[in-house]
Formats: C-alpha cells, structure tokens, sequence
C-alpha cells in the first residue's frame, strides 16, 4: 500500500475543510463582516438552532436531514485514516481509523469521567467569558436554540449537540493532528492552528467565543496529544452543548457555547 504525498495529503486536507469546517469558518467571517456593518455587535444576535419550517413534521425532518448530512465529512474523514492493513479480524471498514482515533468505547469510565471534568473545566470559564464579552461589546446575544416546543425538541437538541461534538472533535483535533504530523508540523504549531479554526469558525458570534472557543482548542488538542483519545473530548463537547441547548429551550437562558 502507497503512502499518500504530502501534497496528497494537503489536497485530502483542502477537501474536508471545504466540505465542512473550513466552509463554516468562511461564512462565520462574513457573517461576523455582515454584522459589524449593520450595528455594534452587542446589539447582534446569534442563534445556534433555528426552525426551518413552520410545519411540525416538516421542520423535525430538516432538523434530521441537516444532522445527518453535516456528519458524512466525518465518514470521509474515517476512510481517509482507515489503514487496512492494521484492520482486526472481524472489524468493519472504519475500525482502524476508530481505533487511532480513540473513537471507542476501549475504555468507558475513564473517557466519560475526563469528559466530565473537562467540561467543568471549560464550561464555567466560558460563562464568565461570554458575560465580559457582552459587557465589552464584543460579543453578540446567543440564542442557543430558536425551535419551536414541540415532543422532539429536546431529543433534536441533544442530537444537534451531539453532532457538533462529533463533527468538531474527530475533524479538528483527530483528524488535523493526525495529517499535520505528517506534514511535519511541530505540534506547538498543530495545535495552534486546529485552535484558531475552532475559534473562527465561531466568529459569527463575535470575538468573544472566538478567543474562548480558540483557548478550548488548545485544551482539547493538547489533552489529545497525551491520550490519543478523541472520545473525551466528544463527550465534554456534547455535555456543554447539551447543557446550553437544552437548558436554553427548558429556562431560556442564553448561555451557549456554540
């Protein structure tokens, strides 16, 4: 089996990027341009869940449909890190790249209770950052979810949350780390740059959750680079969005991370 180039690899890179969160970050630039222009950001808002159609069953299946589309960069990203020669028996086609990813469920109750810390770790901060943000003016008010209350909405937001979390994690951190090593990238600047494309990809909110999703990056890259696990990281990235997602439909507290 070749080994793909470094500008193979570049190209594989420019790829996923476009089709996911790279394309994200663009947006959330001029997003962010469109905002700036037409008031000051702390008269801006931001919503993270919006309904899409006036029609119950109408808005639950676009709710479904972008939630399922928005994680094939995801599977793309897996058989670009699946290594056949490295499959286990009985393994299925992704197993390898689940594997060094540590996508797994190898170790439960220690992925779930680095999880658990690390979202108080960031969670906390964040409120903190978020309320200096509005008070500067830098940041705009965030509405984490703008759906209607219907029987679905709250299972629609854990999913929503959870495939932000899997969606970010394996792309940013596993999978860019991964393809910048082999580009022989020092790791300060891997981390720097996965850091600065969670940040900006959220700047759409303002330059608040962009330096607190940028300062989270670094967290979560640095912590992947010492376990290899990308599993922790999915999970505290979940439990926060759940957190604001859900609480935000339940008590109407503005208090997302994105």
């Amino acid at each position: 089996m070749l080994v793909p180039s470094r500008r193979r690899l570049r190209l594989e890179v420019w790829i996923v990027l476009g089709l996911s969160l790279g394309q994200s970050a663009v947006y959330s630039v001029v997003q962010l341009l469109d905002k700036m222009t037409r008031a000051p950001l702390a008269e801006g808002t931001s919503t993270l869940n919006r309904s899409q159609s006036t029609r119950e069953y109408f808005d639950l299946t676009y709710q479904l449909l972008d939630i399922i589309f928005a994680l094939v960069p995801v599977l793309l990203v897996l058989y670009f890190l699946t290594d056949q020669r490295q499959a286990a028996p009985g393994e299925g086609s992704f197993g390898s790249a689940f594997r060094k990813l540590g996508f797994d469920f190898a170790r439960p109750g220690k992925d779930l209770l680095q999880g658990l810390g690390l979202a108080a770790l960031i969670g906390l901060p964040s409120l903190g950052l978020y309320a200096a943000g509005r008070a500067l003016g830098i940041t705009t008010a965030i509405i984490p979810s703008a759906l209607d209350a219907y029987w679905w909405t709250v299972p629609v937001l854990i999913l929503s949350a959870m495939r932000h979390a899997v969606l970010e994690e394996v792309i940013v951190v596993g999978y860019l780390l991964d393809r910048f090593g082999k580009f022989g990238w020092s790791m300060p600047l891997a981390i720097g740059v996965s850091s600065l494309l969670r940040g900006s990809y959220h700047l759409y909110q303002g330059f608040g959750p962009f330096i607190g999703n940028a300062v989270m990056g670094v967290v979560f890259a640095w912590l992947y680079t010492r376990t290899k696990r990308v599993m922790p990281l999915v999970i505290a990235h979940a439990l926060l969005d759940i957190v604001a997602f859900v609480g935000f439909s339940l008590f109407g507290k503005a208090v997302g991370l994105g």
